[in-house]
């Protein structure tokens, strides 16, 4: 597995699924500059489940929440990145600001975020709970973030 693939393989993927009776997890995020932030993350969110999809933003996407600065790793290697990852099973590229299009279409068992989201505020929480899903959030283990590292790098080759 671990495979980039279009929105309309992952709702084929997902009926097959399904049928099988697997625990599909479904996480989104830039992943822009991979730490080990996320690859516990990611780890954790695996565990909730049999099978683990990640929602990717794209570059315009991540353009449009984060400036023009970022990202730093175009999409498609971002992507490679992602999908070489023990934990995740899937990985999806999405263009809108937000992954509420990309999460009716999937409809998951398990939706994840990161702690620092309210589960009140999490996009896509109403359609899972609808559908008899749950919705989880992961403590992060480490305070990394990709931000904190751009800066850090910044003030490390500043004259």
């Amino acid at each position: 597995m671990n495979e980039l693939k279009t929105i309309e393989e992952i709702k084929s993927i997902r009926k097959k699924l399904k049928a099988e009776q697997k625990k599909v997890v479904f996480t989104n995020g830039c992943f822009d500059l991979i730490h080990a932030g996320h690859v516990d993350y990611l780890s954790k969110a695996k565990a909730l489940g049999d099978i683990l999809i990640v929602g990717l933003n794209s570059d315009s996407s991540i353009k449009r929440i984060k400036g023009d600065k970022r990202p730093i790793l175009n999409e498609q290697e971002r992507a490679f990145i992602i999908s070489n990852l023990k934990p995740v099973d899937f990985i999806v590229i999405f263009d809108e600001d937000t992954p509420a299009k990309l999460i009716d279409e999937v409809i998951p068992d398990v939706l994840v975020k990161g702690a620092d989201w309210s589960i009140d505020n999490i996009i896509g929480r109403e359609i899972v709970e609808a559908n008899g899903g749950e919705v989880r959030t992961i403590e992060f283990v480490n305070d990394q973030s990709t931000s904190k590292i751009i800066n850090s790098i910044l003030n490390k080759y500043k004259n």
